[in-house]
């Protein structure tokens, strides 16, 4: 496998990272951007990436760190949820949150999130649990689960009570997502892409924010369908067969921000 097939691979995946990390699409496309004509430019970064995934990442974020990229014109922070992600972020260490996406959105190990903060392997575990307290300082919601396999409705509705919120209903397909959410709007929404019915998520998520802006998290086994790079991404994707930890990240971050429009 060639050079450029080998990132090409992992692309839609450092582009939700840089998203989620800097909290706009428009900002982390311009960093993977920046990674990308800095590995063009230099014979030895670009066969050091190619080495491993968390080689390409730690190369994005000697980018992140220390390079200042201007982002594409129209790009602007007059959007108001990008406003509110950045003043945010600004709250949060940007080395906890890395250390956390690292470890539980992109399940990357201790050892190689390591290598990727260049930092020692005990140090991981301690900004993790730094971000952690961070950022779960939110206020307690009302949730909806659109989920139509029931063992993993029923481990989602488990993992949401455990954080103190309430899940006001799980729904099967897109006829009953709208159902409940009309009878109870939910502050946060948990979506698979593909209902029992044949409908989909995404169309009910579509739905569902006509009635409001309210953050919403897919977890779906179909991440590409998502990751295209074709529209505006969803900001909180989390793949199945998921780890909690990666749920509960998601969630505290969706939270946090206070909107999941896509980032834009």
């Amino acid at each position: 496998m060639s050079v450029s097939d080998q990132i090409s691979v992992q692309l839609p995946y450092l582009r939700r990272y840089a998203r989620a990390l800097t909290g706009s699409q428009h900002s982390g496309d311009a960093y993977v951007r920046a990674t990308l004509e800095a590995a063009l430019a230099d014979q030895t970064l670009r066969a050091d990436i190619a080495r491993s995934r968390a080689a390409l990442y730690g190369a994005f974020t000697r980018i992140w760190t220390t390079s200042h990229v201007d982002e594409p014109v129209g790009a602007s922070l007059a959007d108001m949820h990008e406003q509110v992600a950045q003043e945010r972020l600004s709250m949060v260490a940007p080395t906890h949150r890395q250390a956390l996406l690292l470890t539980t959105v992109e399940e990357f190990t201790r050892e190689d999130t390591a290598e990727i903060l260049d930092i020692e392997v005990a140090e991981v575990d301690l900004l993790v649990q730094q971000a952690i307290e961070e950022i779960e300082s939110e206020t307690t919601t009302d949730v909806l689960i659109i989920e139509d396999e029931p063992l993993i409705s029923m481990q989602l509705e488990g993992l949401v009570s455990e954080l103190g919120h309430n899940v006001v209903g799980t729904a099967a397909t897109h006829t009953q997502a709208l159902d409940i959410f009309r009878k109870q709007p939910a502050g946060l929404v948990l979506a698979d892409i593909q209902l029992a019915d044949g409908s989909s998520g995404i169309d009910a998520v579509e739905d569902l924010l006509k009635f409001g802006d309210v953050p919403v998290i897919f977890i779906t086994a179909y991440p590409e369908r998502l990751l295209t790079g074709e529209r505006p991404e969803p900001t909180y994707l989390v793949t199945k067969p998921f780890q909690e930890a990666t749920v509960r990240a998601a969630i505290s971050q969706a939270l946090f921000f206070g909107s999941s429009r896509p980032l834009g």
